[in-house]
């Protein structure tokens, strides 16, 4: 059975293993890992990097650092897959750091560690960013048959349109946690889904959260948008009270 690479084996990592596994021999090198390894090997970053297709599953902020480390050593006919949840940075990594015969394909799976059993419409983001030896049909064919939909959309594209739906999703999931939201006897469905959200988006690490903010370039307009709107309701109310 053929072999593909793994770097980082966290949450995630585990996740994407467990799908990996129905077709291929899994090698995964994490110098920490977090999760315990599940019908994988675990090997060296050397070893992992000879596979003609290598999955890179580290934090945002860690994936400068993993490109630099591997660049020269990689097996000279191999793609880089990465799964990072903003996709311009990567992007420019790659261009940067990768050498021309490398190539890179940008994905972001649309679920996470928490919501992967239980999402019955799973969906995952790809872009054949520079697919030197011609293996993104077959990746997107792969997960298709995973029961995961594939959507192509370029890089820039999909840190705009994540910030205007991950994006807002963690912050405002954040947000209330800040405020305190908690249950109560007279909860409506409506307050128990906010809740479901705080509890889905905090359990991610404060790391996750602060880069899917830090790293995506369309989140800091999100943000004071979201403020704006925020600062129009109070005014409308402020308003309506005066008038009476």
């Amino acid at each position: 059975m053929k072999q593909v690479g793994i770097i980082g084996f966290g949450r995630f990592g585990k996740i994407l293993s467990s799908i990996l596994q129905k077709g291929f021999d899994v090698l995964a090198y994490d110098p920490e890992p977090q999760m315990e390894p599940d019908g994988i090997q675990f090997t060296s970053m050397k070893k992992v990097i000879q596979c003609d297709t290598i999955f890179i599953c580290v934090p945002i902020r860690s994936l400068k650092d993993v490109i630099i480390r591997i660049k020269d050593q990689l097996n000279p006919k191999s793609t880089v897959i990465d799964v990072c949840s903003v996709k311009k940075y990567p992007q420019e990594l790659m261009k940067e750091y990768l050498p021309k015969n490398i190539g890179y394909i940008a994905t972001h799976p649309l679920f996470g560690p928490d919501s992967y059993q239980t999402n019955k419409n799973l969906k995952m983001m790809a872009y054949p960013e520079r697919d030197v030896y011609d293996i993104y049909h077959f990746w997107k064919q792969y997960f298709s048959g995973q029961g995961i939909e594939v959507i192509q959309i370029d890089p820039d594209t999909h840190d705009k349109l994540a910030s205007n739906s991950q994006g807002i999703t963690h912050f405002i999931g954040r947000s209330l946690k800040e405020f305190g939201a908690k249950r109560s006897t007279i909860d409506t469905e409506g307050f128990r889904n906010l809740l479901d959200l705080v509890n889905q988006t905090c359990n991610d690490t404060w790391e996750l959260y602060k880069d899917l903010q830090t790293y995506n370039p369309y989140t800091k307009m999100m943000i004071k948008q979201i403020n704006e709107a925020i600062q129009i309701q109070t005014t409308k109310l402020t308003k309506d009270e005066n008038g009476k």
